[in-house]
């Protein structure tokens, strides 16, 4: 079975999670979620790494990590793996614990860190098992609004995003997180990139190019086709902009037939879906993207000037590493 990629670099910072085998509990006791943190902290002794917040569900665990020394895959395999093996004794049963592998999300720290700090420590009230988020034991939400803090907890850097002002900053974030409790907050996880990453334009793109080699040459990833599909796109539409002059930034226009040019050719060249496409072109609906498709092909056949233009951006296209 294919893994799912690994992003590991130093001063890295990840939103990761693990589920219970078949959505089953991982946490029974009151004593379990106390050794669980027993855990993060030899962690930290461990590996070297800070955790901004913590969320632990009953069947599934969420957790924001910075890791200065890149050591993600050795904080994460300690933590389960020692975890499933005090279960076991515990409990007197065998096997796996965890479903899978754990997920890991390299995240953008500047743009995603405090928004995914709300999101998490609402946890429990979305899910109805408490009104207030600090109403809830097992989370790092009393950290960020009270004066003592846990040992694990590093909650410096967040509460810098929230005030300059070192007086008010426990207050501050609590009115942060609490003024969404009678909300629909919509999840920051939606808009993570290939399943990997979560992060504004840029962000991504610097991951993509350092990585590149590791993404496109491995058979050990499962994310290797929609990330590489993702890839080839924005470089198509950077050719098909640069040959007819048209700013690619401005996606919802269509002037030169540039849109339904792009459309075509990422439905020839990429594994993209028409979902994806879609998002691509300012949320067009995926039935729109795939008339727009059969439509340009219809009318390739019969136009050889427009075949001739096909024909020239590919050839660019061919020069563009992708």
């Amino acid at each position: 079975m294919a893994r799912q990629l690994r992003i590991e670099y130093e001063g890295a910072f990840y939103h990761t999670t693990s589920r219970g085998n078949e959505r089953r509990k991982i946490f029974f006791s009151k004593n379990d979620y106390e050794k669980f943190k027993e855990y993060l902290s030899k962690a930290q002794k461990k590996y070297n790494y800070r955790l901004h917040c913590y969320m632990l569900m009953t069947n599934h665990y969420h957790l924001l990590i910075e890791t200065p020394d890149g050591s993600i895959s050795k904080v994460m395999h300690y933590l389960n793996s020692s975890y499933t093996n005090y279960i076991n004794r515990k409990r007197n049963r065998f096997g796996h614990l965890f479903q899978g592998r754990y997920k890991a999300i390299l995240i953008d720290y500047d743009s995603y860190l405090l928004e995914l700090s709300r999101y998490l420590h609402l946890n429990p009230v979305r899910a109805g098992m408490v009104s207030k988020p600090g109403e809830y034991q097992y989370s790092s939400y009393k950290s960020y609004i009270s004066k003592k803090k846990e040992d694990i907890i590093y909650r410096e850097l967040i509460l810098s995003m929230i005030s300059k002002n070192s007086t008010t900053r426990l207050r501050d974030y609590k009115n942060f997180v609490e003024s969404q409790l009678n909300s629909e907050l919509e999840s920051p996880l939606k808009s993570v990139y290939g399943g990997a990453i979560l992060g504004k334009t840029q962000f991504i793109k610097n991951i993509l190019d350092s990585l590149k080699d590791e993404i496109f040459k491995s058979d050990e990833i499962s994310i290797k086709r929609e990330l590489q599909g993702e890839w080839k796109a924005e470089a198509i539409i950077k050719t098909v902009s640069e040959y007819l002059k048209v700013d690619s930034t401005s996606r919802i226009i269509n002037e030169k037939g540039y849109r339904n040019i792009c459309i075509y050719l990422l439905k020839k060249h990429t594994a993209l879906t028409n979902k994806k496409i879609g998002e691509l072109f300012g949320d067009m609906p995926y039935t729109t993207v795939s008339k727009a498709y059969q439509r340009f092909a219809a009318r390739l056949k019969g136009e050889r000037s427009l075949q001739r233009s096909i024909k020239k951006i590919e050839d660019k296209m061919s020069h563009v590493e992708v």
